[in-house]
């Protein structure tokens, strides 16, 4: 081997780099094992809110040693922001994909024009958007060129408007206007981004990862280690947008005759429901409301849908009524119906109803009427606000100080003098909740400070004033996709798959031992060093340590052995010829050369192609398995070469590639395979056939990933009965699927309840309703705090969920296709290119379909009796094309083995594929051996959550392993049969 000592160099700065990046990792878990003895020791768990207070003890200890010089070259702080990044499911945490508006943000760009064209074609594009791959854009644009006649994009009314005058005039053509609009709705998705990225770098979770996909005008952001879910959600949903409105006072008699009236109305148009069902009084708020009825409102029965709801505000207050708050939607439609609208008397015609953002666990909330005009805009809008700091007011409760620009304060000093004089109060909203709303006791207010205050905490100051800071989204971003961890969970995570890797691990470096003697040893080296490499790339790289990425690691273990056995297997060879050991050496390295490129190359493909089409953990996967085979190449063609040269080089060194038990294994095998291809067909055929008819009639059990909707994994103290909790949770409901999840005490609950329907109101309204209907379960004094994820209790209630909305179920389907089709593909191609015959893409193309179609077949007819989750998504879809690109490696070996012979000895009718054939048994098997007890090693040990996925796997290991011997070679023979008998005779 040439330059060897450049190599050593190369594997010992390579060694030490890797080991410098991993200790970070190191320095960051020892200081936190020491901040959560320390917390464990100060506080009891008999205490109430033992969770937060630990997890604030060790907070405070971080924040104190946090920028103390550690082993003299880096900090805790430091360390931090260079470990190694572990995904969600290894730490818990919530990954969202967000979709910005562009249908907001074209009636942004048209001043909320009112033109019937373009209001008709942004109506058919939201249509044509739930079933379509186009943008939403591009869909705009075809539903306008469809009914525009003659009006034009650049109609003043539309695009060639004052806001956009220095880009757009009348004059230009639809076509002009068109690279305009694109670079326009381009620049406000790149607004989103940053804005979103400024709130999150004042969130104060480490590394945080945020991306746009493409130019679909979704936002991907991932929050690893955020335990307050709902405050994570709030702060990327926010549009935070800021309005300050002055307000009537209660007393304004035309509030109270609008308010008889449409009572009146709405009782004419709702009181066929009312007498079919009258709901009787069930809680104090009912009792509040029912009193409603001898108040100064005369109202005479309690079949009053408006007043009925309607509490007297209290005395001094700016609000002229208080509600329940379950009663804010409905009271929010009747105000916003148009019927209900035009009873609105002409001195208050514009008036915008608001309600209060109530406080934490309050049942009331209090409604505001806001002095409006006709366009509906606000006063003073947050655009004014050059600051925003949390701080305390005068009471010392938390509150937020803001500071507004030149035209902010003079508009604030008119406002509030406006204020004073008509003796009403500003309404501060944001996102169209009035947080509070003071009067004005002392004259106009200068100097532009004004401040929030309500019943708020700490962190919810913090988070107002960062997205004021941060600025508004140029138009609503709604959570179509969301994936959320509890940290106890992710804690699982690691310890099952930390335990599934030693487990594979030692398995691996014992058998290269038992079945090589000392050059298994040799290759055990390698292979240690090979682990080291990728987690120290993965941490330079910033790349993400994922669950399926752990069992990417391992896998590699599997394809690392696979090119030390396939080298061994060739010296061999090489020494029973009767070489020298020198010369032995390095014939088999150079003769395994080919077969371990073209193996690896094959799996590479398909790992490219799962990174391009795949997402989150997927791509973490794809990630490792990518980094995994060129570091598997560089320690077995390399490391390991210098070692066994190293040992052979001294005299007297006895260096065997076996062992006294495996010596003489698979030697002289001659088993005519070919003459067998016949009863393999057949088998191939039942079993393609039986699968196929199985996916016919039963189908396969999609998951959310394909077909949208939501899934909980919940835990309970005690084994609980799927069958009995999808009966309860079904009224409420309407769809609800749960399973046992791993252990009886665990279940997985599916549903498609309102996945239509956009907002975080959903996904707390169905939390609530999983919390209500399941709380007999949980002990007594079980709270809802407990029951949620990231909540108090880490150990019970929902510790995952997960939600895919139709539009990107739509998306994910679609790219699984692709990659599963891009594959073949593209391997058909390679294969092609390498040798030279079309015949070898045939034969592996074909049995790698018979092995997706084994797969698939299995899984369905087995689905409804494994005790493991057998759903199809996006990790089935990452086993699928792992199995392709085993099948493949495997194919491959074969091919190449046979190519050599051939081009050695010629066809002779087929025995001398039989040769090839026999020469690579002991490869074949002894690869295989390995990585299923590798891949039996993670199903066992590495976790329910990739129990399907790993089963795919080994079925794919299993039927690849066949089908390289007993289906692609045979097919290639008889494609080639006729070329063959030609160059026998």
């Amino acid at each position: 081997m040439q330059n060897k000592g450049l190599i050593k160099l190369f594997a010992l700065l390579f060694g030490l780099v890797s080991i410098y990046q991993l200790s970070y990792t190191f320095i960051t878990g020892k200081i936190e094992g020491d901040a959560e003895t320390y917390a464990v020791g100060q506080v009891s768990e008999a205490e109430e809110d033992y969770v937060s207070k630990r997890e604030a003890l060790e907070a405070s200890y971080l924040d104190s040693i946090g920028g103390n010089p550690v082993l003299g070259y880096t900090s805790y702080d430091d360390a931090k922001t260079k470990e190694l990044n572990k995904g969600l499911d290894l730490k818990g945490g919530i990954n969202v994909t967000l979709q910005i508006s562009v249908r907001d943000i074209l009636q942004g760009l048209a001043n909320n024009t009112k033109n019937p064209v373009f209001n008709k074609a942004l109506d058919d594009a939201d249509v044509a958007s739930t079933d379509s791959d186009d943008t939403y854009l591009e869909l705009f644009f075809d539903a306008f060129d469809n009914i525009k006649g003659d009006t034009k994009l650049a109609s003043p009314d539309i695009f060639a408007n004052k806001g956009l005058s220095d880009a757009i005039n009348f004059q230009m053509t639809d076509d002009e206007v068109k690279p305009i609009i694109r670079r326009k709705i381009d620049e406000s998705v790149v607004s989103a981004f940053e804005v979103l990225r400024k709130r999150i770098d004042g969130f104060g979770v480490t590394q945080p990862n945020i991306q746009r996909e493409g130019n679909s005008g979704r936002i991907v952001v991932e929050l690893p280690g955020a335990r307050d879910i709902q405050r994570a959600r709030d702060l990327l949903s926010s549009t935070a947008q800021l309005e300050f409105w002055e307000t009537y006072p209660q007393s304004n008699q035309s509030l109270g005759q609008f308010f008889v009236s449409a009572n009146e109305r709405l009782r004419a148009i709702l009181e066929p429901v009312e007498e079919a069902e009258e709901p009787a009084p069930t809680s104090e708020i009912d009792s509040l409301l029912s009193d409603v009825a001898q108040d100064s409102l005369d109202l005479a029965t309690q079949s009053n849908p408006l007043l009925g709801k309607l509490i007297p505000a209290s005395p001094g207050s700016n609000a002229i009524a208080r509600v329940a708050v379950s009663d804010i939607a409905e009271l929010e439609s009747y105000f916003a119906m148009p019927e209900i609208r035009r009873l609105l008397p002409a001195d208050i015609q514009f008036t915008k109803f608001a309600f209060e953002k109530p406080p934490k666990d309050s049942e009331i909330a209090e409604l505001y009427a806001l002095k409006s005009n006709r366009d509906g805009t606000p006063r003073i809008s947050g655009d004014v606000v050059s600051d925003a700091q949390d701080t305390f007011d005068q009471f010392n409760k938390p509150a937020v100080s803001m500071t507004m620009n030149t035209k902010g304060a003079r508009e604030w000093e008119k406002l509030t003098g406006d204020a004073f004089n008509n003796q009403t109060g500003i309404a501060i909203v944001l996102d169209n909740r009035v947080y509070t709303a003071p009067g004005v006791s002392s004259g106009p207010i200068s100097g532009g400070r004004s401040e929030i205050t309500g019943a708020f905490t700490i962190n919810e100051t913090k988070d107002i004033a960062n997205v004021l800071r941060a600025g508004k989204l140029p138009a609503s971003a709604d959570i179509i996709d969301s994936f959320v961890v509890g940290p106890s969970l992710g804690q699982e995570a690691i310890d099952s798959g930390f335990m599934s890797f030693m487990i594979a691990m030692a398995f691996v470096l014992l058998w290269m031992i038992f079945y090589y003697g000392k050059a298994g040893i040799f290759a055990d080296i390698a292979l240690v060093l090979n682990i080291v490499l990728i987690f120290g790339v993965l941490t330079s790289l910033g790349a993400v340590l994922t669950l399926p990425g752990i069992a990417g690691i391992v896998l590699t273990i599997g394809m690392s052995v696979d090119a030390n056995v396939l080298i061994f297997e060739r010296i061999k060879e090489e020494l029973a010829r009767g070489k020298g050991k020198a010369q032995a050496v390095a014939d088999g390295f150079s003769n395994a050369l080919s077969s371990i490129l073209d193996a690896n190359i094959t799996t590479g493909l398909t790992a490219i192609i799962l990174f391009v089409f795949g997402s989150g953990p997927i791509k973490g996967f794809a990630t490792t398995l990518m980094i995994g085979i060129v570091t598997s190449l560089f320690t077995a063609i390399f490391i390991t070469r210098l070692l066994v040269d190293w040992y052979i080089a001294k005299k007297g060194r006895e260096l065997q590639f076996s062992t006294s038990i495996t010596k003489n294994l698979f030697t002289n095998m001659n088993i005519n395979f070919l003459s067998k291809r016949k009863v393999a067909y057949i088998v191939s055929v039942v079993l393609v056939g039986v699968g196929a008819f199985s996916l016919f009639t039963k189908g396969l059990q999609p998951g959310v990933d394909f077909v949208g909707g939501r899934n909980y994994q919940i835990r309970f103290e005690q084994a609980v009965s799927p069958s009995e909790i999808t009966s309860e949770l079904l009224p409420a409901l309407g769809s609800a699927n749960a399973k046992t999840f791993g252990e009886a005490n665990q279940i997985i609950v599916t549903t498609n309840y309102k996945v239509d329907v956009q907002g975080n109101e959903v996904d707390d309204e169905i939390m609530d309703i999983l919390f209500n209907t399941l709380q007999k379960y949980y002990p007594d004094g079980t709270t809802f705090d407990d029951f949620k994820p990231g909540g108090s209790n880490d150990d019970i209630g929902v510790l995952k969920y997960r939600k895919v909305g139709p539009t990107i179920a739509d998306d994910i389907k679609n790219n699984a296709v692709w990659a599963i089709f891009g594959s073949l593909a593209v391997v058909f191609l390679y294969i092609l290119l390498r040798f030279r015959r079309w015949q070898f893409s045939l034969g592996a193309v074909i049995a790698v379909f018979h092995d997706v179609m084994i797969v698939l077949g299995i899984f369905s007819l087995t689905t409804e009796i494994m005790p493991f989750n057998m759903e199809i998504d996006q990790a089935f879809i990452a086993a699928i094309l792992t199995v392709i690109g085993y099948s493949l490696n495997d194919t491959v070996v074969v091919f190449d083995r046979i190519r050599e012979v051939v081009n050695l000895k010629g066809w002779k009718d087929g025995d001398h594929i039989n040769e090839a054939l026999n020469s690579t048994l002991s490869r074949t098997l002894n690869t295989s051996l390995t990585t299923l007890i590798v891949l039996l090693a993670i199903f066992v040990f590495g976790g329910e959550s990739l129990r399907g996925f790993m089963f795919a796997m080994i079925i794919g290991v299993l039927i690849g392993t066949y089908s390289s011997v007993f289906i692609a070679t045979p097919i290639m023979f008889d494609a080639l049969r006729s070329k063959i008998k030609a160059s026998s005779k």
